[in-house]
């Protein structure tokens, strides 16, 4: 039977494989003098760049699309994988299209390669994005505004457009749309996940990284209206929340194994740049819209490894979306070295475990291309919640 979906994943799909960024290459050749902004798969003020005329591009590394040769010879060997690769992709020529990136305070990995971006290559713009630690509104709220000021005048130096509010005001609300397409998307996977599994809405919103606000929120909008149309019925699969993919994401094929291992993810921690403010940002009457982003971040950030919590219990935003998604249990898979996501994981597995809530983990790398163990362990943990519930799953 044809799938009405096919051709939208298949485009999707096309710009989630295409490194060499052939989809900027054109959006610039139609925007003379414009820049495009790279950065890496977490949040940065997305609405921020294209107020001022530039094209934001998520840089995800090169997955397992490329071999690490010189990438290796630049960092240790006891780090993830992503700042190799990213390194390996621009010696190859095939980031050429970005103009400058913002490196936004993860950790001291994505601190260091934003060092050696600068070192290797003098000419583009690159800064490292300091983001609030915190809470409060007249100190960290007006710490990040000034930030993004930064940001904006040093932009505007190298040929972006100056900031001007009305138009900061206009990309807010098509960052707004974007996330209300990515919400419908989401809580069609949580109501009925035969209609869109979890590997098509990582293709779907991993393909927003190269392209404007508003063509992505069209194309999710077009799937959107196509899936609704797919037969099916229901399928004997356990639900669960993936988390601790933030920042290094896991190959396509890996997601499509934990699937087929009878692990239905519900929700997770993909494309964290696309998802990291939950609900609208809303300015107020009269209010700079740069306040409205900033607060948006304190106020609505989600709960990750990747976001300071300030004196927030760890592990409670997490077990909030278990009950809230209706789902069985929760699958860690972090990038091997992950520092973030491995110091957090012990802290979020007691909650897990105080709460009754089943859990497993592994690890990964983006250029991983053997899964038969992972799967083999989902399938397994996947059985035992099905037939002992979390008693049975309890690691």
């Amino acid at each position: 039977m044809n799938d009405p979906a096919a051709a939208v994943l298949e485009r999707a799909r096309a710009l989630v494989e295409d490194r060499k960024l052939s989809t900027v290459t054109r959006w610039k050749e139609s925007h003379p003098g414009a820049l495009a902004i790279g950065h890496m798969p977490v949040y940065v003020p997305r609405p921020l760049l294209e107020a001022i005329g530039c094209m934001p591009v998520a840089l995800f590394g090169g997955g397992d699309a490329i071999d690490i040769i010189r990438g290796d010879s630049y960092f240790q060997s006891y780090i993830c994988h992503i700042p190799r690769s990213t390194v390996e992709l621009a010696l190859l020529g095939d980031l050429s299209p970005i103009d400058g990136v913002l490196f936004p305070s993860i950790c001291d990995v994505i601190r260091n390669l934003g060092g050696m971006w600068r070192m290797l290559f003098p000419e583009k713009y690159a800064t490292y994005v300091d983001l609030p630690q915190s809470f409060e509104p007249d100190i960290g709220g007006a710490f990040y505004v000034l930030e993004m000021r930064r940001i904006a005048r040093e932009l505007a130096e190298r040929g972006a457009r100056p900031l001007d509010p009305a138009r900061l005001g206009e990309a807010i609300l098509r960052e707004n749309e974007r996330r209300a397409a990515i919400a419908e998307l989401d809580a069609l996977r949580r109501e009925a996940s035969w209609r869109c599994r979890a590997s098509e809405a990582y293709l779907l919103v991993r393909a927003g990284g190269v392209l404007e606000t508003r063509e992505h929120t069209a194309l999710i909008h077009e799937f959107l209206a196509c899936a609704r149309r797919r037969s099916g019925r229901p399928v004997d699969n356990v639900r669960v929340v993936l988390v601790g993919s933030f920042c290094e994401q896991p190959p396509l094929e890996l997601v499509r194994a934990l699937e087929k291992s009878g692990c239905e993810i519900i929700d997770d921690d993909f494309q964290l740049g696309m998802r990291m403010i939950d609900g609208p940002i809303e300015i107020a009457e009269g209010e700079d819209p740069l306040v409205a982003l900033s607060r948006a971040y304190l106020e609505k950030g989600r709960d990750t490894a990747s976001r300071y919590i300030g004196d927030l219990v760890k592990g409670a935003g997490l077990v909030r979306r278990v009950r809230e998604s209706q789902a069985d249990g929760v699958l860690f898979a972090a990038a091997s070295f992950c520092d973030p996501a491995l110091l957090d994981q012990p802290m979020l597995e007691a909650a897990l475990t105080k709460a009754g809530v089943p859990h497993t983990s592994f690890k990964f790398s983006e250029n991983m291309g053997q899964f038969s163990v992972i799967r083999e362990q989902a399938g397994a943990f996947s059985d035992a919640v099905k037939l002992w519930g979390a008693e049975g799953a309890a690691p």
